[in-house]
């Protein structure tokens, strides 16, 4: 007679990880990526506003001023998601997020006036750069690093469904489309030599800074989160 085999327990399948704990990797990695948009915004500025000053390119100029009012909004979005992390709940802004807010659209609408009189001397003096190199090595870096960084926020914003982090990415969606306008002009200006190409691109900056300070007021008047004033 056949003796049937003893009946082996199944392997266990792994415990699934408790909600609490996934959402806390999840947010602790967006603090993460917001702390990298911090840091490289203030280096960018440095560097940009070094050259912009030294090789006289307006362009590489507003971009680097453009650059260190993000760092006061990416301030605002790091403190929103050490609120999350803790409440995920808590999803309308509070007193700091909404002053970040004003402070950041009010530091845009002055870039603004301060580029504005800049082109109108420049054009008005037939000023140009020394060169545009700085200009086309500085964009290029922060296309490479705004992509990866938009990448990821996307990833983290879908893995948490939350609508901050979503919102923070397309800003970062925005930032890689100024330094496209700073390649461009940089680009034209140092294979042409067209006089106007830097003023160009900075009415372009001024442009996208109207946008960013528009939309700061808007949020800062509208107690649901978003990101901290697109860049």
């Amino acid at each position: 007679m056949h003796q049937s085999e003893p009946l082996t327990p199944a392997t266990p399948l792994p415990a699934k990880p408790e909600p609490a704990l996934v959402l806390k990797h999840w947010y602790r990695w967006a603090w993460v990526l917001a702390l990298i948009t911090v840091v490289y915004n203030f280096a960018e500025g440095l560097v940009s506003v070094w050259f912009g000053l030294s090789d006289e390119t307006l362009a590489l100029f507003g971009f680097g001023l453009d650059s260190f009012i993000e760092v006061l909004s990416g301030i605002g979005i790091l403190h929103l998601l050490l609120r999350l992390r803790r409440n995920p709940a808590a999803q309308d802004r509070d007193r700091f997020e909404t002053t970040a807010l004003r402070i950041t659209g009010t530091a845009f609408y002055l870039l603004i006036a301060g580029l504005a009189l800049t082109v109108g001397l420049n054009i008005a003096t037939n000023h140009r750069p020394e060169t545009t190199f700085w200009g086309i090595v500085v964009s290029a870096l922060s296309i490479a690093t705004m992509y990866a960084l938009m990448r990821a926020k996307q990833h983290v914003g879908e893995q948490l469904d939350s609508a901050p982090i979503k919102a923070d990415a397309n800003c970062t969606r925005a930032c890689l489309y100024m330094s496209f306008l700073l390649l461009g002009s940089s680009l034209i200006y140092q294979w042409t030599g067209f006089a106007y190409a830097d003023s160009l691109g900075a009415l372009g900056i001024m442009w996208f800074a109207y946008r960013e300070g528009q939309e700061a007021f808007e949020k800062a008047a509208n107690p649901k989160t978003s990101c901290s004033g697109c860049c």
